[in-house]
């Protein structure tokens, strides 16, 4: 696989960091998930995941599959000891902890690749390393709310106020782009055999998200009219209808040929023209035309209109929908282990060499017996550090 021969010491909890090194571990990577035997991953609690299934909660089993749990506190010398030995002969070091607190604990950048030069060390926070919001404690939703996502996420009929995104986006985004700085690093290692320090912000990774919706900000200085922009329902192509049943559609494409095939099919050619222009008051009167239509029939009815069209359109599924589509399971996204138990697949698909996804879970510490075993470490050593870890 494409990760063979590289090896992962994950310091990181929950999602960001969790999700970039599961990535690598379904690509043949070696990862080695440290957790503090008094506090432990936190996804691994069904209070704060009551979903279960096979005994794990659902968060946890999609996040650390295939991954070596070492149970370790680092705040005891003899944590940090087996920590440092262990940095020295890895490839990559990926933490989420707030800025400054790794180098409190002796575990930064700078102290283990003193050690060990030709190592990546991922940081992933909120807002980065550096800058006046540094030290502002935030999760995903304040990042976007940050970024002026949440601000822009709103109905497209009426008035509504900010609305949670469905997906974590700042987690999910700050990891994609985790795993792009990591790889990058380690492909640049291969021709100087020098790592490097790779600082990844959630609210950077929204604000990096966003260059289709910044014409008014960056073209006009201002804060986007939202039914005046295509994205955030000024135009009638890209926008979400409810149909009689109180279902919902989506429009998704306003290229000429599908505004074409739309108002051609419902009779109405003299919308063409504005729905092919700019968004804005020119959408208006189709966005109006279009609300009382789709309501004139059931969601099924339109499923059945939109067959044969060159229309880019989609009926508003709701998640289980979604999960239970059939190419969702033709593609692999969803399999289920040999215990009945789901699992998300990989999104990164390679005709050769594609990932080989190992859904074993590890139980706390179960592997740290092991790992010290390989560490440069005394006898007397590895017997402090195996009682501190129980």
């Amino acid at each position: 696989m494409k990760l063979d021969g590289i090896t992962v010491l994950d310091l990181s909890l929950f999602l960001p960091g969790p999700a970039a090194t599961q990535l690598m571990a379904d690509h043949g990577a070696r990862v080695i998930k440290v957790e503090n035997p008094r506090a432990p991953e936190p996804t691994r609690s069904a209070e704060a995941f009551p979903w279960t299934q096979g005994g794990e909660t659902v968060m946890f089993r999609n996040t650390q599959r295939g991954k070596e749990s070492i149970a370790l506190n680092l705040k005891t010398a003899e944590g940090k000891k087996a920590l440092l030995a262990l940095a020295k002969q890895v490839d990559v070091v990926v933490e989420a902890f707030r800025p400054g607190v790794a180098e409190r604990l002796g575990i930064d950048y700078q102290t283990l690749s003193a050690e060990n030069p030709g190592l990546v060390y991922c940081s992933i926070s909120a807002f980065g390393q550096t800058g006046p919001w540094r030290d502002r404690p935030a999760h995903d939703t304040a990042t976007v709310a940050a970024a002026g996502i949440l601000d822009v996420t709103r109905s497209p009929e009426g008035e509504s106020g900010p609305a949670i995104i469905g997906v974590p986006i700042a987690d999910m985004l700050s990891s994609y782009l985790a795993l792009s700085g990591i790889l990058m690093a380690l492909h640049r290692r291969q021709s100087t055999g020098a790592g490097d320090f790779v600082d990844i912000s959630m609210f950077e990774s929204v604000l990096a998200a966003s260059p289709n919706i910044l014409g008014p900000v960056f073209g006009g200085n201002q804060a986007p009219e939202r039914l005046r922009e295509r994205t955030h329902g000024g135009n009638a192509m890209l926008n979400v209808y409810e149909t009689a049943d109180g279902q919902f559609i989506a429009l998704g494409g306003g290229e000429h040929k599908f505004v074409e095939a739309l108002f051609e099919g419902l009779g109405r050619e003299e919308f063409i023209a504005a729905v092919t222009g700019p968004a804005g008051e020119g959408h208006w009167p189709a966005i109006a035309f279009l609300r009382a239509t789709f309501r004139e029939r059931t969601r099924a009815e339109w499923a059945t209109w939109f067959e044969g069209r060159d229309i880019c359109w989609s009926p508003v599924l709701t998640l289980k929908d979604a999960w239970d589509a059939d190419h969702v399971w033709e593609r692999g996204m969803r399999f289920r282990d040999a215990d009945g138990n789901d699992h998300i697949g990989s999104a990164i698909r390679f005709s050769q060499e594609p990932a080989q996804i190992n859904t074993k879970l590890p139980a706390v510490g179960a592997q740290t017996a092991k790992i010290i075993g390989e560490l440069d470490l005394t006898e007397a050593e590895r017997k402090a550090i195996l009682a501190e870890s129980n």
